[in-house]
Order: structure tokens, then C-alpha cells, then sequence
């Protein structure tokens, strides 16, 4: 029997990416500049005047230097938090991004490791919403999860627990004591108004 995951462990603390992260952007950015970039520029250097092909090394040089820069930045700027009806997540330098994903919208939760990742042992968890189920892109992508099953099966508890409090749109049921107050409520003006009318 497998043990259910404690949602009291996560619930209402900052959950940060694995730092292993960081690896993971760096391996992304020598293959982007290895496969990307080096393959097709070598070539080209080879041809041009050594001018232009010292002024594009140095540009290359000083956008790897950017980015390297910028990696461990942006991984101090990562964070998810769940609360009981939500999951809140902020990122970014420069221009900081945040957003609320209410329980009662997610609608799937997929777990996605490429080889990259599954070399440094981490996964994402991407996150489908009501709203964003015709994309192809989800609405929030939990990056750098170490044990993403365990994160899965706590949020996904969440949402269920949302849908039997409400449906996929995030609002509460309407009480069938309700739908029957506005019905009476409904049919006791429509005689006002046929009475109205017979005057």
C-alpha cells in the first residue's frame, strides 16, 4: 500500500524549485549554443573577414555571459505557494510575473521529464486549467520539482475537493432551496404582470 503525500508538509509554504535547476538552464544553454548557434556560425566565420568574425564571436561571448549571469537570478526569483483553494507562483528579474490558479479550475496535471531533465533528476508539472484545456501550452508550469508524483497527488487532492465543493468554473453549486426561491420568485412576478395586463 502505497502512502498518501501530507498536504499540511506544503500547505501555505514557499515551495522553490530544486536547485539543480540551475543546471538544468545552463546544460539548456551550451546545447543552444553548441547545436544552435556554433553549428551554423563556424561555417560563416570561416568565409567572412576576420573583423566581422572577431565582432560576432565577441557578441556571442558576451550573450552567453548575459545569460550566464542571468540563470542563477532567475532561479532565486522562483516560487509556488498552496493555500487551501489555490496555488500563487511568482517569477522574474527584471519584469516580475505573478498569478493565482484557483483548485476549482485545474483540470489535469501532467508530470513532463525530457532527457535533460531526467539526467539532472528533476521534472515539471504542468498545469491545465479550465480555461486553457484547448491549448497546447498549459496555464502555470511548476519547474525543477524533485518528486513531482508527490506534489501531483497533494494538488490534485485540492482539486478534488474543490469539484465537490463547486464545479470546473470555480463557482459554488447553486442550493436547490435557491433554485426554487427564484423560481417562486419568478412565477409570482409573471402573474403581477399578466394581472397588469388584464386591467
Amino acid at each position: 500500500m502505497t502512502e498518501q503525500p501530507d498536504p499540511s508538509r506544503l500547505l501555505g509554504k514557499d515551495i522553490r524549485p530544486d536547485p539543480r535547476l540551475r543546471g538544468y538552464y545552463y546544460a539548456v544553454m551550451a546545447l543552444v549554443v553548441v547545436l544552435g548557434v556554433l553549428s551554423w556560425l563556424v561555417p560563416v566565420l570561416m568565409t567572412i573577414p576576420v573583423t566581422y568574425a572577431i565582432a560576432a564571436l565577441v557578441l556571442l561571448v558576451l550573450l552567453v555571459s548575459f545569460w550566464s549571469f542571468w540563470i542563477p537570478l532567475y532561479y532565486t526569483t522562483v516560487v509556488y505557494r498552496l493555500t487551501d483553494d489555490e496555488i500563487s507562483w511568482a517569477r522574474g528579474v527584471w519584469f516580475r510575473r505573478t498569478g493565482i490558479v484557483p483548485y476549482a479550475r485545474i483540470t489535469n496535471v501532467d508530470i513532463v521529464q525530457g532527457p535533460v531533465m531526467r539526467r539532472f533528476s528533476i521534472s515539471s508539472l504542468k498545469i491545465q486549467t479550465a480555461g486553457y484545456s484547448a491549448q497546447a501550452q498549459s496555464e502555470l508550469s511548476l519547474e525543477g520539482i524533485e518528486e513531482p508524483e508527490e506534489l501531483r497527488e497533494v494538488i490534485m487532492g485540492f482539486v478534488r475537493g474543490s469539484k465537490a465543493a463547486g464545479d470546473a468554473t470555480g463557482m459554488e453549486p447553486t442550493p436547490r432551496s435557491t433554485d426554487a426561491a427564484i423560481l417562486t420568485e419568478l412565477r409570482a412576478i409573471r402573474e403581477l404582470l399578466e394581472a397588469r395586463e388584464r386591467r
